[in-house]
């Protein structure tokens, strides 16, 4: 059973310590905060409790790291060249360690949670002085003002103790825009992935917790709030009595206010028709469903440990097309898992054919360290997996051409978020997290706004301002 407790008073009093600390270490008018996140939503979720803790210990936030005094980067494990570029830009960092000693630079995050890599930060890096885990963010005040007063390196990882920790300030990135993580870690295991091993297993908040938090957001103006987790289909494993995703999002969909519920990522396995019906019963839930299928062909998804299979995939996608007219679709797909063939290949074009996906994140397979598919024997060159990952996207920027030009002539709510590479105009997203630009000011941005579809490109709607 999963064990909630709050952050302590202690971890609490070191945030304050460490404030009055950095008002004399400080190299400006305040201490401030350089930090850089890599990988998924998780992460950045991750990322804004750290902002704070950091904005209660006194620290305010740049976005140059050379004026930094606490430099910390949060680390990606699910892909090789994520780690590489982690590698390549803490490298960078020496030569402004040895201008500004006093400089305390950190490494958090997945990668941090595997031992080799914590060992070659160790010996190659020193002047990395904290590294933590990603079960160490309670214990952040405590291993940031150790490291600020002694002075030595403190590395802390692989300590799990299957608890969720309430209570840690949040600072968060976005003003109408948010991340509200519903549970932590992963026990599926797929052969592929690293995330079990770096996030642990299963752990899921109190509904009536994210169901507060959820509230405050909106209170504060949120319009398109995510709730993450690594699976958030198996919601509230380890909870007693055991409510479904289903529920929550039901309680959350009862909040009064203007503003779309999304939810990632969603594993097909634990996919259920209560969660298309009350979806499509909602008021306030996204027409939009991210279910990754990973490969069409049942023997490659075996082989990762998937626990499902091509029919029950499509027999979920298909009653999604039937209860929810609108949805849009996206998923993840692997190509060139180990053992994988051409024709393996070809079923999972021909599932993309048949689903007609809004978008597809694909990804060529990355051998990770300490999961078993990077043990698999690989005969299949990274030339051959090259040219099935163009015909892929070939094929999905097809399909993708033909679903937004389908839209042209309707009326879309947008939420504005941006400003537009071309100057006059805006960038939103559908309910169905399809971006539309338009012309329009700036002070649209940030609220929702019906915009009629004009034009469509490969991936982007463009239209114009409907009321």
């Amino acid at each position: 059973m999963s064990e909630t407790v709050n952050m302590s008073d202690r971890q609490i009093e070191y945030l304050n310590l460490t404030a009055e600390l950095m008002s004399i270490r400080k190299r400006g008018d305040v201490p401030l905060a350089y930090i850089r996140t890599y990988g998924c939503q998780q992460n950045v979720a991750d990322s804004e409790r750290i902002k704070g803790m950091l904005k209660v210990a006194g620290y305010e936030f740049t976005e140059n790291a050379e004026e930094a005094d606490f430099i910390l980067f949060n680390t990606c494990a699910v892909r090789e060249h994520a780690e590489d570029r982690v590698f390549g830009n803490v490298g960078a960092l020496k030569n402004l360690k040895r201008r500004h000693p006093q400089i305390l630079i950190a490494l958090c995050g997945c990668m941090m949670e595997q031992e080799h890599v914590a060992k070659r930060i160790h010996d190659s890096f020193p002047f990395v002085g904290l590294v933590f885990g990603t079960h160490c963010m309670h214990e952040f005040p405590e291993l940031l003002y150790k490291s600020l007063v002694d002075g030595s390196r403190v590395f802390v990882r692989d300590n799990d103790d299957k608890k969720v920790y309430e209570g840690i300030p949040t600072c968060r990135d976005g003003q109408f825009k948010g991340w509200l993580p519903i549970m932590y870690g992963c026990d599926n295991f797929c052969t592929y992935c690293i995330v079990p091993y770096v996030r642990g297993r299963e752990r899921s908040r109190q509904p009536e917790v994210i169901i507060k938090e959820a509230k405050e957001m909106i209170a504060q103006g949120y319009k398109d709030i995510t709730l993450l987790g690594q699976n958030v289909n198996s919601y509230g494993k380890g909870l007693e009595p055991r409510p479904t995703f289903a529920q929550l999002i039901k309680e959350i969909d009862r909040i009064e206010g203007d503003y779309w519920l999304r939810f990632m990522t969603s594993h097909p396995k634990d996919c259920t028709r209560e969660l298309i019906d009350t979806i499509a019963e909602s008021k306030h839930i996204s027409l939009h469903l991210h279910l990754p299928f990973q490969s069409g062909s049942d023997r490659v998804l075996k082989a990762m440990n998937r626990h499902y299979d091509r029919a029950k995939y499509l027999d979920i996608v298909n009653y999604a097309k039937e209860r929810i007219p609108d949805v849009s679709l996206t998923s993840d797909v692997i190509v060139g898992f180990p053992g994988e063939t051409y024709e393996d290949f070809q079923q999972t074009l021909s599932l993309i054919r048949e689903v007609g996906f809004t978008s597809l994140f694909t990804f060529i397979f990355s051998p990770r360290t300490g999961t078993p598919a990077a043990s698999m024997d690989d005969p299949v060159s990274d030339e051959e997996k090259g040219k099935w990952f163009r015909e892929l996207l070939a094929v999905q920027e097809e399909i993708a051409a033909e679903r937004c030009a389908s839209m042209v002539g309707r009326v879309e709510k947008v939420l504005v978020e941006e400003k537009a590479k071309k100057e006059g105009r805006l960038c939103g997203r559908t309910s169905g997290n399809i971006i539309v630009e338009f012309d329009g000011d700036d002070s649209l941005i940030g609220d929702f706004h019906n915009v009629k579809i004009t034009r469509a490109r490969n991936w982007i709607l463009t239209g114009e301002i409907a009321e």
